[in-house]
């Protein structure tokens, strides 16, 4: 068995993504992940990486974002060094971001040995974790990362967090465990189960069946890995991206930037999940014993906001008059916009100095597409 206290433990914080279901509020420059949308002071960009630093040294966390982002969120201030903000060259998913990140950090950590080689690899051990999700129970957090990282170093597996499901979410993808747990001492608790299988977003009735079973998580996003194992298992499933890390972090070491971005860009864009954690050969999963909530839409705020006795989630300076379980977000400054609603019943309305969303709570998903023919429209406040 390998000494895991001969890893160095670093993670990668993923903050690519657009937000485009909050707009107005989220926009090109200022996404989601940099939105205060969980009623506190910070953002949940912040409030990821202040999860994390009692276990990960500031030093030791990187942000790994698109080439527009970086400067927003290092003016952010959002609590790792500039420099660990990373930018991956264009999109390609996650399974393109984790390769990118990866040859990032073997050509920093391990500079003197081949990033193909065994050594350079398996002396990094590495969370990913999301940037913009709501977790409540940072110390129940923070045993779950624990766990994973000494199961995934002790088994030389792939190790993911599922969520107890509270609902029959058919937004979420699933993770399928055995009745029985791991029985290895030194596994949490949390406990630690074998994956069976991964679902995709399933229908009411198949999510109705998988809460009933008992036997089904939600599947969070974050992932825990030895290098090494993770190189051995994409090489199997996604040889591509395999190779893509080795190539990248040579030509970094070299300085040849634009070789790094002709092989990132050769990458199709894949999401992680299916790219490898759906094939690999060995996948667990710990039970997260925290509260979590992907936050992905504004409906997502009568989650993490108070609500009236109407079931009304108010934010701003606002007037409801006879509504029932809307949403009404006023960012405007103090003074500049009022905003009244009148008679209204599961709605969301939103209120920015250069724009407006009225919208259907339940058809707050398809927001991107009024963003998809604004962009068309050559619109410059998206």
């Amino acid at each position: 068995m390998h000494d895991a206290k001969k890893n160095r433990r670093v993670a990668v914080v993923m903050a690519g993504g657009s937000g485009e279901r909050f707009w107005p509020l989220s926009r090109t420059t200022r996404p989601k992940q940099l939105l205060r949308l969980t009623g506190t002071a910070k953002s949940m960009l912040a409030e990821a990486i202040d999860r994390l630093a009692p276990l990960i040294p500031p030093q030791d966390i990187y942000v790994a974002t698109g080439e527009h982002l970086v400067e927003p969120i290092r003016g952010a201030d959002v609590g790792v060094p500039p420099e660990n903000v990373i930018a991956e060259p264009c999109k390609r998913n996650t399974a393109g971001c984790l390769a990118y990140a990866t040859a990032h950090l073997l050509t920093k950590y391990q500079p003197e040995l081949s990033p193909d080689s065994p050594e350079a690899q398996r002396a990094l051990s590495l969370a990913v974790v999301t940037a913009d999700h709501l977790i409540e129970g940072e110390e129940e957090f923070r045993a779950a990362v624990a766990t994973a990282f000494t199961a995934a170093e002790a088994e030389h597996a792939l190790v993911t967090i599922g969520v107890p499901p509270t609902r029959a979410e058919t937004g979420y993808g699933y993770i399928q465990a055995p009745q029985d747990k791991l029985s290895i001492v030194g596994y949490g608790p949390p406990d630690v189960y074998p994956v069976t299988a991964f679902h995709e977003k399933p229908d009411a009735s198949t999510a109705e069946d998988f809460v009933n079973s008992g036997r089904f998580y939600w599947n969070s996003g974050m992932f825990f890995w030895n290098i090494a194992d993770f190189m051995r298992e994409l090489r199997e499933a996604a040889p591509e991206h395999a190779k893509a890390v080795e190539q990248m972090a040579w030509a970094m070491r070299e300085g040849r930037d634009a070789r790094v971005r002709e092989i990132f860009e050769a990458l199709p864009g894949a999401p992680i999940d299916t790219a490898l954690m759906e094939k690999a050969g060995k996948v667990l999963v710990v039970a997260a014993p925290f509260k979590w909530d992907d936050v992905g839409a504004w409906p997502a705020l009568a989650r993490t906001y108070a609500s009236d006795d109407c079931g009304n989630l108010v934010v701003g300076e606002t007037v409801a008059v006879d509504c029932r379980d809307c949403i009404i977000y006023n960012d405007t400054e103090s003074g500049a916009k009022e905003v009244a609603v009148v008679g209204a019943e599961n709605l969301v309305v939103v209120v920015c100095e250069d724009a407006v969303l009225v919208v259907a709570k339940d058809r707050a998903q398809d927001i991107r597409q009024a963003v998809a023919e604004m962009r068309r429209r050559g619109s410059t406040h998206i």
